[in-house]
């Protein structure tokens, strides 16, 4: 058992203390700074070697083992109040530590192309090691306090990565943004500890599944729905998403590790564990199953009018949260997590795919300037890119896939896991107790998978196919293209293997009725979900064979539909004249998608605007009248007091010893008395 708890114990140490090594070092040595493949060493070793340890732990688990608890220390102990930090590996947990290190491991590898020339390289790969550290926590804790600490320990390192270039201004307030707004659910959090410590006494995951039946009705009802706040500022769902968007300000393998395969999925993960809790409350599953809907439905709109590609990529996050909390609120507590693993491997592709692209594109502006061109232009936006497959092919055939496994297409990994979505929610209706209203979701879903192909494939062509837009756009970058370039391996391996990850990754939840179908047998090929069948408390599946055959074959044609149209309007040179023919089919409702519904602008102006002028006419007016009011009378009267007990100092010594005759009276007389 010790020897298990050392291994065990260096997923959670290698990368603090590559955090630490990196940090301190380039912190107090600056010849260090300069050691970048120093650096990109003992960063990309501290994530690596803890994927390895959890997959020994993962080849020595099987779906029957039950959890284990690692406790290295107590933590608090106050009263009957006790926490410690204990770690829980267990089906879940070991499948979000191989994503969270895998993954994670590929985005700093990449990293080590992309930002080596930067100056904060060092810093960089600290705050990196620091996420990982505390993501590790998050998914690994065994008691609600433990997991806390690295909810919001990602919080913070998400703060310090997205505004890592905080010199820009645009960048500073996108990282304050997004830990602002990260921070009312986190409050909602805390409230649902507090609740479920006085309901049962403990933070322990254990103890709280075992008393379940000892919390009222409606105290599970506010817990559930207060950890679902919290979920919604962690995973950008309405009305908490706004952060997630402009968090594209940060460095893009920050877009990728936060945004495909670790914080942003941490509010999955966490009503996924108390998935014991919220099969007991259906009408807060109905809630959950209703944001996430609106929220696929709501970012998959502004998708199709960004031109920026970080932001269509951004706002298909967002929408593909909203499938995946769509399948917690239908039952589908694996789905969901089977679709956190798939869109780890396509999105991150992507978003690392998309970070290839404006490396080249910034590699352009840079030629242009050394040959004394005095061009500007985004390197993010897609209309003056075009034709980039010819110039990389690498990145554009790992885009490619990735594109075609986010849309759904059959065989490949997207397919198969919003399949299982979009079933559980039509399911969710037929069970018993179930509502109809599950059934206009399972529509929501499958217009929001249509749009998903639609515009990725959008993205696709317009960046990459057709001809290299940016000389006919700006008359100064003639010539440009000889700039273009493929980017180095260290960021085309993590692409490549991503790539393939997003093709084969989907086979271990295939449905066990395709298998069925053709041999007439129970079969058993769903692997993920025998994996977790004894963690997550999935409603059972009601819905005949022949009724899951239509809904597979409506995804199909829904995926394909939307990438023929996108093949029809966008496979061409033609992008700006597709966009102002939907703009002027859809007229005012173009427009709102296109203003991002002024979610921003409502906040500004209900929210944002009143709470400065109250805080400027009210709060300062009582903060210098009232409090410093009451701080200067209090420090008016002590040296009123002090003015006049001086007069008693008067340096006699027979004055003092009379002062302490009479004192020794007064107490003796008061005992007596």
């Amino acid at each position: 058992m010790e020897s298990a708890t050392a291994l065990f114990s260096l997923i959670i140490a290698l990368p603090l203390a590559g955090f630490l090594i990196n940090g301190l070092t380039g912190l107090f040595v600056e010849s260090y700074r300069s050691k970048k493949q120093l650096i990109g060493i003992i960063a990309n070793t501290a994530v690596f070697i803890p994927f390895i340890v959890a997959f020994y732990f993962f080849v020595n688990m099987n779906a029957d083992s039950g959890a284990l608890v690692y406790k290295l220390f107590t933590w608090i102990e106050a009263g009957t109040f006790s926490v410690d930090i204990a770690y829980r590996v267990d089906q879940l947990s070991v499948m979000m530590t191989l994503i969270v290190t895998g993954v994670g491991f590929l985005i700093h590898l990449y990293s080590m192309g992309y930002m080596s020339h930067d100056e904060g390289y060092w810093k960089f790969f600290a705050y990196l090691n620091l996420f990982i550290f505390a993501m590790l926590n998050l998914v690994l804790g065994n008691n609600l306090l433990l997991l806390f600490l690295g909810w919001e320990g990602v919080g913070v390192c998400s703060y310090l990565l997205i505004g890592f270039w905080y010199q820009d201004m645009a960048k500073s307030d996108a990282a304050k943004k997004a830990f602002i707004y990260n921070r009312i659910g986190d409050f909602a959090f805390l409230i649902a500890m507090f609740m479920i410590f006085q309901s049962v006494g403990s933070l322990n995951f254990d103890v709280i599944f075992n008393n379940l039946g000892g919390i009222s009705e409606g105290y599970k009802v506010a817990i559930g729905l207060l950890m679902f706040v919290g979920a919604t500022g962690k995973s950008a769902q309405i009305p908490l998403f706004v952060w997630l968007p402009d968090a594209m300000a940060g460095p893009t393998p920050v877009s990728a590790l936060i945004h495909a395969a670790t914080m942003v999925t941490s509010g999955i993960y966490l009503i996924s564990r108390m998935s014991p809790m919220y099969v007991m409350i259906p009408e807060v599953m109905l809630i959950v199953a209703l944001i996430g809907a609106l929220t696929a439905i709501v970012a998959a709109t502004i998708a199709i009018t960004q031109n920026d590609i970080k932001a269509v990529l951004a706002y298909s996050t967002v929408s593909q949260l909203g499938y995946m909390f769509l399948a917690l609120g239908a039952g589908g507590f694996t789905a969901a997590m089977f679709h956190v693993m798939t869109h780890a491997f396509f999105k991150a592709c992507l978003f690392l795919g998309s970070g290839s692209v404006i490396h080249a594109m910034e590699h352009v502006e840079h030629g242009l300037h050394k040959e004394g061109k005095d061009v500007h232009f985004d390197p993010q936006d897609m209309r003056f890119m075009g034709g980039l497959r010819e110039y990389m092919p690498s990145t554009y055939k790992t885009f490619l896939i990735a594109t075609i496994a986010i849309s759904g297409f059959p065989l490949l990994s997207g397919f198969f896991s919003k399949d299982e979505i979009l079933a559980f929610t039509m399911n969710a209706g037929f069970v018993e107790g179930g509502s109809w209203l599950y059934i206009a979701l399972w529509v929501v879903g499958i217009m929001t998978a249509f749009l998903t192909a639609f515009y990725m494939f959008r993205l696709t062509f317009t960046t990459f196919h057709g001809s290299f837009k940016l000389p006919s756009k700006i008359k100064e970058a003639l010539g440009s293209e000889k700039f273009l370039h493929e980017s180095p391996w260290t960021m085309t391996v993590p692409l490549w293997i991503l790539a393939v990850l997003a093709i084969f990754g989907g086979y271990l939840g295939v449905p066990n009725f395709i298998a069925e179908t053709f041999t007439g047998q129970p079969a058993h090929i769903n692997l993920l979900h025998d994996w977790l069948y004894n963690i997550n408390a999935d409603y059972g599946i009601v819905l005949g064979k022949g009724f899951k055959w239509i809904l597979l074959v409506a995804s199909i044609i829904v995926a394909v539909s939307g990438i023929l149209l996108a093949l029809r309007m966008y496979n061409n040179d033609q992008q700006e004249e597709s966009d102002a023919l939907i703009a002027n089919k859809f007229g005012g409702l173009y427009k709102l998608w296109k203003d991002k519904y002024n979610f921003d602008d409502v906040y500004e102006g209900l929210i944002s605007k009143p709470m400065v002028k109250f805080s400027d006419k009210v709060l300062a007016v009582f903060d210098m009248k009232v409090v410093d009011g009451i701080v200067n009378a209090i420090a008016g009267t002590v040296k009123l007091f002090g003015s006049l007990f001086r007069y008693t100092q008067t340096g006699v010594v027979s004055n003092y010893a009379l002062a302490f005759v009479i004192g020794v009276i007064i107490i003796l007389y008061l005992m007596i008395m």
